[in-house]
Parts: C-alpha cells; sequence; structure tokens
C-alpha cells in the first residue's frame, strides 16, 4: 500500500499532492481550510517512502502512474484533484491519462515550461550540464540537514527572504513538515536532499508530452499562480490559454512559487470559488 495521510474533514474526496522537497504537512493552512468542506488526503511522493532510492526515476512520469496505482488502493471514485508544482505535474499527466479517475484539477504554481524553454533544456541535459546551470540542484544537495531545536530554526527562516509572504503559521508548518526528531537526538530533514537533487535533474527536459497531450485534457481545470512566480511563466500561461481557452488561470498579489504556503486563505477562496462554478 503507498504511505498517504489522511487530513480527514467530511464531503467530497479531495487528494492535494505535495511539491518537491514539501512534505504534505507544510501545507496544513491550507488543508485545514479545505477540509471544513471535503475528505483530504494527500499521497505521499517515493523520497518518502522507507527505503526509497533517488536512482528508481530517470523522469516524473513513474509518479503519475503512482498516483494512479493509489487511487485505485484507495477506491475513492472520481476526484478532486490538487498539486503544487511538482504535484501539480504529477497531477496532470495523471489526469490526461486516467481522466476518469478525477472530477476537477487544480494546479497551484506547475512546474509547466514553454516549448522552448523544454527545447533549450534538453539541450542543456544532452551535452551534462543540467546539474550546473540549473538553478536549484546545488542549493538542494548543500541543505542543512540537522537542526538543534525547530525555535532556532524558525528564528533563522523568519529572516530569509524566500519567507517574506508567510505568516508565522504558515512558516512553523512549513517547519514541522521539514524536519522529524533525529535518533541522534535533535531534529532531520525528512525529505532527503539527494531526492530533492534527484527530482530536479530529472525534470522539465522529458515534459513535451504535456503540450502534445494538453488538446485531449477533458476534465475541468484550475491553475493559481503567484504573481512573482519564477516557476510558471506568462509564456507558458498563454499557449495553455490558446490551447484550452476554458482552462481558468487565476494570479495571486505579492506571491511567488510558494503561493498555497504563503496565501492560503486566498488560494482556499479561488478553489472554492472555482468548484462552486464549476462542479454541479
Amino acid at each position: 500500500m503507498i504511505e498517504f495521510t489522511d487530513f480527514q474533514g467530511t464531503g467530497p474526496e479531495f487528494h492535494f499532492l505535495h511539491a518537491n522537497g514539501y512534505p504534505p504537512a507544510c501545507y496544513l493552512p491550507l488543508i485545514d481550510l479545505i477540509k471544513e468542506k471535503y475528505h483530504v488526503t494527500g499521497m505521499h511522493l517515493r523520497p518518502l517512502w522507507p527505503g526509497s532510492k533517488p536512482s528508481e526515476i530517470s523522469s516524473w512520469h513513474p509518479f503519475s502512474e503512482d498516483f494512479r496505482n493509489f487511487l485505485a488502493e484507495q477506491n475513492f471514485g472520481p476526484i478532486i484533484a490538487a498539486g503544487h508544482s511538482l504535484g501539480a505535474v504529477i497531477s496532470l499527466r495523471a489526469a490526461l491519462k486516467y481522466p476518469s479517475l478525477f472530477r476537477a484539477l487544480i494546479l497551484i504554481d506547475p512546474v509547466i515550461f514553454s516549448p522552448r524553454m523544454i527545447t533549450s533544456y534538453r539541450l542543456i541535459n544532452a551535452v551534462g550540464l543540467s546539474d550546473k546551470f540549473h538553478p536549484w540542484i546545488k542549493g538542494a544537495l548543500r541543505r542543512r540537514r540537522k537542526f538543534d531545536n525547530l525555535d532556532a530554526l524558525f528564528n533563522a527562516y523568519r529572516r530569509k527572504s524566500i519567507f517574506h509572504y508567510f505568516s508565522d503559521e504558515s512558516l512553523w508548518a512549513y517547519i514541522h513538515g521539514i524536519a522529524k526528531p533525529s535518533s541522534q537526538g535533535g531534529f532531520e530533514l525528512t525529505f532527503s536532499p539527494e531526492w530533492e537533487a534527484q527530482i530536479y535533474h530529472t525534470g522539465i527536459w522529458p515534459d513535451m508530452d504535456l503540450w502534445k497531450n494538453l488538446p485531449s485534457l477533458s476534465v475541468p481545470t484550475l491553475i493559481i499562480r503567484g504573481s512573482e512566480t519564477d516557476t510558471f511563466l506568462p509564456a507558458a500561461a498563454r499557449r495553455i490559454k490558446r490551447i484550452r481557452p476554458e482552462i481558468v488561470i487565476t494570479s495571486v498579489k505579492e506571491a511567488t512559487h510558494l503561493v498555497p504556503l504563503e496565501k492560503p486563505q486566498e488560494t482556499f477562496d479561488i478553489i472554492q470559488n472555482f468548484l462552486a462554478t464549476h462542479l454541479k
């Protein structure tokens, strides 16, 4: 059985799939809002499975098959599926291949780049320079792995610009999500830097299939992006609207790629308005 978190709640089945390096508990401020109206679950991606190895993957495609297998195990029936970043791409690819499993699709700042950027990254990858040019691989491997106490971690992170738009509540949820007690005392990362780096290394360049298959998407779809995102860029958003004009794309002000953690209430309101309109 594939591991998952049951956040509980009552109502229609709502699944939330986490991002690379962001275990499900990081999203509790948003999930606590969602579960007031829905039964919320969140599959754990392979980096959170005991004994899993980064060498198991050479692209992100296996994650979507994991998701499909998880839904088959749980036998939910058609679900509302939301995913952030990597989780959004996994959900989209699964919905393209297995549309009957989904009632609606919510992609939160998905890692979807334009075909031109994918082609450029393919060339970089072909000559073995992806680790050098990818902006986050080296940072992931240098990430601090152990912490003496979480209060000190919170104080250190509170000063970092990346968390500028996080409330204290959201920052604490993030810290409790990424850290777990260590057998040697103190705390350690829940999500290994090696897995995080491998996911970065194996993404983007094999993703032309998303554009090829997007015209066949039959699931009502909402895309939420941060107005200051460096990931889901305007060129990709414009191309998606040309291919599937009915897809709703909404930007959240004063938000980045981490919009579901920065603006949980705004994100929930957008989700709820979309579902109220598109699901009868």
